[in-house]
């Protein structure tokens, strides 16, 4: 694990970044060499006061989609979880880490294209942030609208994918189509019928609507 005082260089495995707050923990991954492009996609987990981490299935399924397109990958702990320093912000200072991510990502890989991906909670942190960080595709799952305020959050203007099960018992699918269909420029919305909030039984299916719907905007090979 890297002190925390200095600035780590991306390398696969665990990391502690400084932040706004202090420690952000993260876990980077590469992409095989064989499908490596030039690319590397931030992922955001579940409330951590609802007990989302890092390691929540969705997070690491979504994880290994984007590494399987050829993308490195980083997840890292909210405020407060894990090694994570700091206190739950409701969403501020969690984006503000976020941010802080994806500068010292595009220090350390500046070729690189960058995506910016949450679930539940984690999408509410991933769209306030893409404003300030001008990802090159946004990935939302389960975003919780009506639970969180999205109403004051500009659409992205890169592409962008909602990914959204039709039997969440967490979040109002409804809510999240309606919200979807307001907004411009439109996202594409892939409807997941017989799926719950956490995927449960569905995950691999999840896994193949992200590898699909994704495989069109691509970053060049590495």
């Amino acid at each position: 694990m890297t002190n925390v005082d200095s600035v780590p260089a991306f390398a696969a495995g665990a990391l502690l970044l400084p932040g706004p707050a202090g420690a952000i923990e993260l876990a980077c991954s590469l992409p095989e060499a064989d499908v490596a492009r030039r690319g590397v996609a931030i992922v955001a987990h579940p409330h951590p006061l609802q007990g989302g981490t890092m390691h929540n299935k969705v997070v690491t399924m979504t994880e290994r989609a984007l590494l399987e397109l050829g993308l490195a990958t980083v997840r890292f702990n909210f405020r407060g979880v894990g090694q994570s320093a700091g206190v739950h912000d409701n969403g501020v200072g969690e984006t503000d880490d976020l941010v802080a991510i994806a500068d010292w990502l595009r220090a350390q890989r500046p070729d690189d294209v960058l995506w910016l991906a949450g679930f539940s909670f984690g999408s509410y942190v991933t769209l306030r942030a893409a404003p300030r960080v001008q990802p090159a595709q946004v990935v939302l799952i389960a975003p919780p609208v009506g639970r969180w305020d999205f109403s004051g959050i500009a659409a992205p203007t890169c592409p962008w994918l909602i990914v959204q099960g039709e039997e969440d018992e967490v979040v109002d699918a409804r809510a999240v189509f309606e919200w979807a269909r307001s907004l411009e420029p439109a996202p594409t919305v892939i409807a997941m019928p017989e799926t719950g909030h956490f995927f449960h039984r569905r995950l691999v299916d999840l896994r193949g609507a992200l590898r699909n719907a994704l495989a069109s905007n691509l970053p060049p090979r590495a």
